[in-house]
């Protein structure tokens, strides 16, 4: 009976202390996982605009984001053309990207070293006031590779896999980014790879509609409805034009901003299911 006792404390103790170690792991592995730091990090979003027009849609997309109170203040910066070694023609966007950002972007389709120079600046700058970088890479990771590299052999001494965070959402994007500027992208930097946007029901916002989305009821504003109107009607102008990609949800009538599930990612926003929720969620009374 004592022995019975002995073992029976034994095993409570066991318990207890597995129980706090599993507990512990949890919470180490959590403070361990990368946030977004809208006081002092930096969002890049890279859109390749090379040869499906969703880009298009992206782009309004994350203006409307930037437009919602909450995400105001929020330091990013847009480049386009920052597209691999895919085949077809360009989709112009400047048009857009001009009223949908201002002076905050880059075009990395005219002016790639430009671009490049601008955006290693712009990293250097937030790694030196204590924040972090996180790419959006709504394309592949050529333009990355490029950007990282310049970045590296400036300052050889950085941590860039604690520093640099790389959200990729397509297997296609990475099928036709530069095989070695992959690797080199996915060794260096923090890459994560999530669930493709273009589908419901992965864990990542499916934001690609196979039919009419009710957003300008929803958004309400005048801005964001000129900028939705230009991307659909540059969308319209370039989809399956000239041998570029047909986006058929498009050609329905539809919107495809899933690119943008990778912000929603990064912001900590993958509790919105579809396009019909986004537009509610950023709704502005």
């Amino acid at each position: 009976m004592f022995e019975i006792s002995i073992l029976k404390s034994f095993f409570q103790k066991f318990k207890a202390i597995t129980v706090i170690g599993i507990l512990f792991l949890g919470v180490s592995i959590y403070a361990q996982k990368p946030a977004f730091n809208i006081s002092k990090d930096l969002l890049l979003v890279q859109l390749d605009c090379k040869t499906d027009i969703d880009d298009l849609h992206t782009a309004a997309g994350l203006a409307t984001l930037l437009h919602y109170p909450d995400y105001k203040e929020l330091n990013y910066f847009a480049i386009a053309g920052t597209y691999g070694i895919q085949e077809g023609l360009y989709v112009p966007p400047n048009e857009l990207m001009k009223l949908a950002f201002g002076k905050n972007w880059a075009d990395a389709h005219y002016k790639r070293d430009k671009s490049i120079k601008l955006v290693v600046e712009k990293v250097e700058k937030t790694i030196k006031s204590g924040g972090s970088v996180w790419v959006a890479e709504a394309g592949q990771s050529d333009f990355t590779a490029d950007w990282v590299k310049k970045l590296v052999e400036a300052n050889p001494s950085l941590n860039v896999k604690e520093k640099i965070h790389v959200v990729q959402h397509s297997d296609w994007n990475e099928s036709v980014t530069e095989p070695t500027k992959l690797k080199y992208t996915q060794s260096i930097t923090d890459y994560h790879k999530i669930a493709d946007g273009n589908a419901v029901g992965n864990g990542t916002p499916g934001l690609k509609s196979d039919g009419i989305v009710n957003w300008e009821n929803k958004l309400n504003d005048n801005h964001l409805t000129l900028v939705w109107n230009i991307a659909m009607r540059l969308g319209n102008q370039y989809n399956g034009k000239d041998g570029r990609y047909l986006n058929e949800s498009v050609a329905e009538g539809g919107l495809d901003f899933s690119d943008l599930s990778e912000v929603c990612y990064i912001l900590n926003l993958m509790t919105i299911k579809d396009t019909d929720e986004f537009f509610t969620y950023f709704k502005v009374d």
